[in-house]
């Protein structure tokens, strides 16, 4: 389960990527919960939120794989984790100040959404860098592990801060937290990694990655998959937020120990993904329908004790989706490519936010978050079924131009013959 971890620069990358989720986790429950302060808890306030944070992704998202393809990933790290950092302390010392309003939180939602760009991509294909190939599954489901270990822990510890010292420390908090990975960067071992040969500028980068995808039906599976789900499945946080308020009235401990529930289900199914030797289509497919099932199930809970013991299974069926789709993906894009293939995945995974959040927002004001919720896992699952219909037909078109290809040299052959 844990065999990525006896690479040394692996290590590093781990342990500073826990002490940083666990910050970045507790700005995430902060900056939910101030904007539904500021905005008198409006749930369209906090779709838009969410959704000038992954904008950038779906706008740019494919630029940031060709960055990450083109020069030194451990560099590239270096620089976003510095400007996440001065962000986060930005926004904390305004907050601080009592100077702090929405169109604060918008601004750098979407500035932070301009870094993650270049670092997603480029923090996701460095990965196989330090372990290789064949630790690659397992350093993918270790990497959601940790993510989720501080899942977890960030959002409770955020809930009681929130409660004992406002929103303001939480920022500040996380902008140190960014120490940590940038001190594991610069300790790596240069000797150890992996790393290809920087691809030369030239023309037309973003259309190749996008070309090599279209003919590879191994790799397309995936990211429509993830492509259909995250329009309703990034905007989950957001439900959680307004089921927790609205629905049950709980307050923002409370909420805090909602999205751990959800965040304790994704660490346990990225520790079962860790064992996993190698992914596979079907287990993909079925992570993602039970996903939908288990978000309808959640809105219509009859409590909040109910409502939290949904969001453990809904955990692990996202988590499982996650990881088994990035590792087919990364697996089967070759070296040279895997940058942009990245930028594509990093794209489809967090670009429908800025479409579902909204639209959930506004519906759990139409409607209410019960009717929003359920409404999102029955078009997840109709997504994912979309998904698996678009890739039978393009593996049919690929196969037929393979045969005719197959079919003209063979004519050749006999013609010169």
């Amino acid at each position: 389960m844990f065999r990525s971890l006896r690479n040394h620069n692996y290590r590093l990358f781990a342990v500073g990527g826990v002490v940083s989720n666990v910050g970045t986790w507790m700005q995430r429950t902060a900056q939910d919960w101030l904007v539904l302060d500021l905005a008198r808890g409006s749930g369209t306030a906090l779709g838009v939120t969410v959704a000038l944070q992954f904008l950038p992704t779906m706008l740019f998202g494919m630029f940031g794989g060709v960055i990450a393809d083109r020069y030194p990933k451990r560099r590239v790290l270096m620089i976003a984790q510095t400007l996440m950092g001065l962000l986060a302390l930005t926004m904390g010392a305004l907050v601080l100040t009592g100077t702090a309003q929405v169109w604060h939180v918008y601004v750098m939602a979407f500035t932070l959404g301009l870094v993650s760009c270049v670092e997603v991509p480029t923090r996701q294909s460095f990965v196989v860098e330090m372990v290789g190939r064949r630790d690659l599954p397992n350093a993918i489901a270790l990497n959601s592990s940790t993510f989720n270990l501080a899942r977890v822990v960030g959002p409770a510890l955020a809930g009681l801060l929130i409660y004992w010292m406002g929103t303001g420390p939480i920022f500040v908090l996380n902008a140190v937290s960014f120490a940590a990975v940038i001190t594991g960067l610069a300790l790596m071992r240069s000797s150890e990694l992996r790393s290809p040969e920087p691809v030369p500028r030239g023309k037309g980068q973003l259309r190749e990655g996008l070309r090599y995808v279209g003919g590879r039906p191994d790799l397309l599976l995936p990211l429509l998959m993830v492509a259909f789900m995250a329009i309703f499945a990034q905007s989950f946080s957001t439900s959680i937020a307004l089921m927790a308020k609205q629905v049950f009235g709980a307050g923002a401990s409370s909420f805090g120990i909602a999205s751990s529930a959800f965040a304790v289900g994704a660490f346990g199914g990225a520790l079962l993904a860790a064992r996993r030797v190698k992914p596979s289509r079907r287990f993909l497919i079925a992570g993602a329908l039970c996903f939908g099932l288990f978000q309808i199930a959640s809105g219509l809970a009859p409590g909040y004790p109910a409502f939290l013991l949904l969001l453990v299974p809904a955990g692990m069926a996202m988590i499982t989706v996650n990881t088994t789709a990035n590792t087919i993906v990364q697996l089967g894009a070759s070296p040279e490519m895997r940058g942009r293939v990245m930028g594509i995945y990093v794209l489809v995974f967090t670009g429908g936010a800025p479409i579902g959040a909204p639209l959930v927002g506004w519906l759990a004001e139409v409607t209410g978050p019960r009717l929003a919720v359920a409404a999102a896992g029955v078009l997840s699952m109709c997504g994912v079924c979309l998904a698996v219909l678009v890739t039978r037909m393009v593996a049919a078109r690929v196969e037929r131009r393979e045969e005719s290809t197959r079919e003209q040299t063979v004519r050749g052959v006999v013609a010169a013959a």
